[in-house]
């Protein structure tokens, strides 16, 4: 048995299937991770979904920014982004199948054998494990619940950027959601950053990456992508970037978690 972890497919299939069938991957044998973003810039959004889906228990991902954007568009909530390509899901005949399944996808992921976590965008400097668990189950079972649609419409905003327990049920899902799919850099006292997505040699000295914040806590390993400007470059012991811009032109990078090899196969510029 293997465990592979790839990073954001962003409607890559083709570059997904070269890595699957590379590793001959077997989904009765091995495991797939995902860091989410499964749908959005790349040619066929709705075979990622499809392809995933099809594997079953075989794989796990996590929600990523762009797959909660669809479900707001999905429920009429947001309008489709320009760069998006998501009407195929739109107007599937399994549309409901497919859009039920992402919405029931955790934020946050954890490995019972290997002990690795893994969300979309990493865990906030000022949360724990334990903190970040408990946060996201709550938020994962607001939008399984009757009350979804609104808790869709509820996530959007940049603030608050700085969590407290005082927060307001909404702010704390607005914090909890914008921690797991949107964070990148952050001020040193935690607070989140929205303003910059660049790369790191151009972020403010004033900011830092929310992986170099995390020295207090005794973390597991940690898996994230959305940050595909890092290229797939972390520095930092025990923490893996997986997002290194298929769609943008760069590749899709797979791990292999227990020999620690990376796989990857390039991509065209798709957006």
């Amino acid at each position: 048995m293997a465990t592979y972890l790839i990073g954001d497919l962003q409607g890559c299939l083709t570059e997904l299937n070269q890595l699957l069938a590379e590793v001959s991957f077997n989904p009765s044998r091995d495991q797939l991770w995902l860091t989410g973003d499964l749908v959005a810039r790349g040619p066929d959004s709705l075979g990622c979904l499809r392809r995933v889906i099809a594997l079953g228990d075989a794989a796990t991902t996590v929600l990523g920014n762009h797959d909660l954007h669809l479900l707001a568009v999905a429920h009429g909530i947001r309008k489709p982004k320009a760069a998006d390509k998501v009407d195929e899901i739109l107007q599937a005949a399994d549309r409901a199948d497919l859009l039920y399944w992402l919405r029931h996808r955790p934020l946050l992921a954890e490995h019972e054998q290997h002990g690795f976590a893994m969300s979309h965008a990493g865990i906030p400097p000022q949360w724990s494990l334990e903190q970040a668990r408990n946060a996201a189950r709550q938020v994962e079972a607001e939008l399984g619940s009757v009350h979804y649609q609104e808790r869709l419409q509820q996530m959007y905003g940049n603030q608050p950027d700085y969590w407290q327990p005082a927060l307001s049920d909404i702010e704390q899902l607005r914090y909890t959601i914008n921690a797991f799919t949107r964070m990148r850099l952050c001020h040193p006292d935690g607070r989140l950053d929205f303003e910059h997505k660049a790369a790191l040699a151009d972020a403010p000295s004033s900011l830092a990456p929310w992986f170099k914040l995390r020295q207090e806590h005794r973390d597991p390993p940690l898996i994230f992508g959305h940050w595909a400007a890092l290229e797939g470059r972390c520095d930092t012991a025990g923490i893996h970037a997986l997002d290194t811009g298929c769609v943008w032109g760069g590749s899709l990078t797979m791990l292999h978690w227990e020999s620690g090899d990376r796989i990857a196969t390039s991509c065209p510029a798709y957006a």
